[in-house]
């Protein structure tokens, strides 16, 4: 149905542009008693202008010819604005053909006068214009609204802009992203309407997000991506580990057990399940095992944890020269105290995710029988399948530990009952980043809220 809108839209604003095409120059060519200006046809004319400018408005503002979106305002926008760039796209080729055949075929009879030719220049920079605001309106709406796009390609939409064929190749495919985008979330949107009552992830106890190294969770920037609104939406209740960026896995742990003891005394809920990214799953392991959350703890899920360690990084530690270590180590320590960590410890954590730390602590942290323990794991298909630094890091690891999702190897990273790995049949696979929607990116073949909300309800079957 919105296809065919489209169709009705870019079928009025053709007509509307050939009309100008061919009556002003008419219009302008004709002498003052001409048949164009009796006292019948000025009213039409005028009545059609009004029509016609109206008509450009509606259109530039609902392209779809639709003035309500079932997915919120922001894919409205989203939407609206890949429907102008077809728009667009379509009446600027269409109107090219036109007036070229019409400008072979067609000749001014005897109108080729000074008025004539003014009157033709005016409907050409009427014709621009109107293509001009189609343009803009599309382009503004989906460069300020898509998050498919991401930089790579709003770069190269702005690069190709002034390059003659390449700018319509570089707009086809910016049209491609933002339309399927937009018909994605409007379906994710419609299935969570549908399902709400359901409430899926409505588990027994609340979740506990925990981060991976090198990162925080920020208020504005959320580690998770977009998984934790889609968990909300379907009934789960989140909190966050709030642990430092960068420390070792012992710190961390203990900052972790204050943690889940504070929600379970604030919120009464008794105990919380965790679901743990990257080196987090290894800090909630320690949490458990040592500083006393096992009681406060229904379940923990790793997710891409290392828990064999990763063999490269031994290596990389080998090589490295130390005072090159400590350099860096106290770069990046003095910059994470400005983003708020208290005490940070950039080569504990490293030190702490090498083969040979991982299997000494694997002998000294027991799984507490209460405690239900699953774990995920992801497979990169090629090294352009992860941003950087995965994509440099992916030989790399592939090199000293096999596959990888470009910085834990897949043999790293089962643990406790069941272990799920995540990977696509064809193209880049799923990396480190792509498993917590880091990006935001929707990867063909993986839904990674969907992916989280089916998580989340299993773990309510079980009971937790």
């Amino acid at each position: 149905m919105k296809h065919i809108k489209k169709l009705v839209s870019a079928l009025l604003l053709l007509a509307e542009m050939t009309a100008l095409y061919i009556l002003i120059p008419c219009m302008t060519g004709a002498g003052a008693g001409s048949a164009f200006f009796t006292p019948f046809v000025i009213p039409v004319v005028i009545s059609a202008c009004v029509i016609g400018f109206f008509l450009f408005i509606s259109i530039n503002l609902f392209p779809c010819l639709t003035f309500r979106s079932a997915s919120g305002r922001r894919n409205r926008i989203l939407e609206d604005g890949a429907a102008l760039l077809q728009l667009f796209l379509s009446t600027v080729i269409a109107e090219s053909l036109f007036i070229i055949l019409y400008s072979l075929t067609v000749r001014p009879d005897g109108r080729g006068g000074l008025g004539y030719g003014i009157g033709r220049l005016i409907s050409l920079l009427l014709l621009v214009l109107m293509e001009s605001v189609l343009f803009w309106n599309g382009i503004i709406r989906v460069y300020t609204t898509s998050v498919q796009l991401g930089v790579k390609w709003r770069v190269i939409g702005i690069a190709c802009g002034f390059i003659p064929l390449v700018h319509i190749w570089a707009l086809c495919r910016i049209i491609s992203i933002t339309s399927r985008e937009a018909a994605f979330e409007e379906e994710k949107y419609l299935l969570d309407q549908v399902r709400a009552e359901n409430r899926l992830c409505e588990t027994k106890y609340p979740l506990l997000l925990v981060h991976g190294v090198f990162f925080r969770d920020f208020r504005f920037f959320n580690y998770w991506g977009r998984i934790p609104f889609a968990l909300k939406k379907n009934g789960a209740s989140v909190y966050y580990g709030s642990q430092q960026s960068a420390a070792s896995v012992a710190d961390c742990g203990q900052e972790l057990a204050d943690r889940i003891r504070s929600i379970v005394q604030e919120t009464g809920c008794e105990k919380v399940n965790i679901i743990a990214h990257s080196k987090g799953g290894l800090d909630s392991r320690y949490a458990i095992s040592v500083c006393g959350a096992a009681p406060f703890t229904a379940s923990l899920t790793t997710v891409n944890t290392p828990h064999r360690g990763c063999i490269f990084a031994d290596y990389l530690l080998d090589k490295i020269p130390e005072k090159v270590q400590k350099s860096v180590a106290r770069k990046y320590n003095a910059a994470l105290k400005k983003c708020g960590d208290k005490n940070p410890d950039f080569l504990a954590a490293v030190q702490d995710l090498t083969a040979s730390a991982c299997e000494r602590r694997n002998k000294e942290l027991p799984n507490y029988p209460d405690v239900f323990y699953q774990s995920v794991g992801s497979r990169m298909n090629c090294a352009s399948g992860g941003r950087f630094p995965l994509n440099m890091a992916y030989p790399l690891v592939r090199h000293f530990d096999g596959a990888n999702d470009g910085l834990v190897s897949v043999e790293s990273a089962p643990f406790g009952e069941n272990f799920t790995l995540l990977t696509t049949r064809e193209g880049r696979g799923i990396s480190h980043g792509d498993v917590i929607d880091l990006n935001r990116e929707n990867v063909p073949g993986f839904d990674v809220r969907e992916f989280y909300i089916k998580l989340v309800g299993d773990l309510k079957e079980k009971g937790f």
